[in-house]
């Protein structure tokens, strides 16, 4: 008998949030990432007044972990190379019999870059999956949990430049990445977006994450990143994003309602035009964990936004340019782990 496997939406029941805590490496820089910990440290202690918490922690990380996270938090120790669990660690779905599954997917570096590492990340999500008592889904598919959004009713958000990229999936088109998330998560419908934001394009970026351009709310609904400032070069990603949801229906057949989510004024940081996302926020029960940026009008102008798309939710926004400082925001950080009905 072929088990079917459903992702549930991120709004549905969670028995816990997992991450996983920064340690040094090519990316956070030779020794413990100050910057770094202190803002993986604030999510994780904001997210546990929600619901539990399980960090996992290399054992160089362990004296700050435990100095910064919250004694609520439960700390595995786990030897790591990165700290993006919702790309290294599993994603969690369910059979229609309730039972927990973790599908372990295949991770490269996000393409196989000369700086990334992942002989202990390829490890993470079949590990997480053990501890959480799920069944371990392998999947050959090289993809990670930032390259796909979903809508609990069958239909995935995705892009052309993460699922097809020749350094992940060589051989891949449309139709073998589509079998395999049928497979996996029960998508029988996907979308697939061109690409991803400008930054992420750049030497330490993902080539295109859905999960920091557009998002479910609701079946039937995407808040979508909007740059509004024709002199940011995702000002262009957002209109021809735009017109790739307009022409798009769900797995019901339903048109899309796109609901815009204005990306904050900061257009530039020391690196560049950055890619600062209020999309890229994470919901738990009860409420929903926004990226701030420290702009009072922009950040609560998005808190708006968050607070009708995700009605009865408390909606708290917590720093995050020492997440994006680094490649990613608060949802690249974190992965669900739903409820498994008795």
């Amino acid at each position: 008998m072929v088990t079917t496997w459903r992702m549930p939406a991120e709004t549905e029941p969670h028995e816990r949030l997992w991450m996983a805590f920064p340690r040094p490496n090519a990316t956070f820089g030779s020794v413990q990432p100050a910057e770094a910990s202190a803002a993986w440290a604030a999510v994780a202690n904001t997210v546990v007044t929600f619901e539990p918490v399980t960090m996992l922690v290399d054992p160089v990380s362990l004296p700050t972990a435990r100095r910064l996270l919250d004694p609520a938090i439960d700390v595995v120790e786990q030897e790591l190379d990165d700290a993006w669990l919702r790309d290294t660690g599993p994603t969690f779905v369910l059979d229609g019999d309730g039972r927990l599954g973790a599908v372990d997917w295949s991770f490269n570096g996000w393409g196989d870059h000369e700086w990334s590492a992942w002989a202990k990340d390829g490890l993470v999500g079949a590990a997480v999956g053990s501890a959480a008592g799920a069944e371990v889904i392998p999947s050959l598919l090289v993809n990670e949990g930032g390259g796909i959004h979903v809508d609990g009713e069958g239909t995935v958000l995705l892009t052309e430049t993460v699922q097809l990229d020749p350094r992940r999936n060589p051989f891949a088109d449309r139709a073998r990445v589509e079998a395999e998330l049928a497979r996996t998560i029960g998508a029988s419908h996907a979308i697939w977006l061109p690409r991803g934001l400008t930054r992420d394009d750049g030497r330490f970026g993902t080539s295109g994450h859905v999960d920091i351009c557009a998002t479910f709310p609701s079946p039937g609904r995407v808040l979508l990143h909007e740059q509004r400032d024709p002199g940011h070069p995702d000002h262009a990603v957002s209109a021809t994003l735009r017109a790739t949801l307009e022409r798009a229906v769900d797995a019901a057949g339903r048109s899309l309602e796109i609901v815009p989510l204005p990306a904050p004024e900061t257009l530039r940081d020391a690196e560049g035009f950055v890619d600062w996302s209020y999309v890229n926020h994470v919901v738990v029960d009860g409420g929903v964990i926004a990226c701030g940026f420290g702009e009072e009008r922009a950040d609560a102008a998005a808190r708006d936004v968050l607070a009708e798309a995700y009605p009865g939710r408390q909606v708290v926004s917590v720093d995050a340019r020492g997440i994006f400082a680094y490649g990613g925001g608060i949802h690249c950080i974190t992965q669900q782990q739903p409820v498994a009905p008795a």
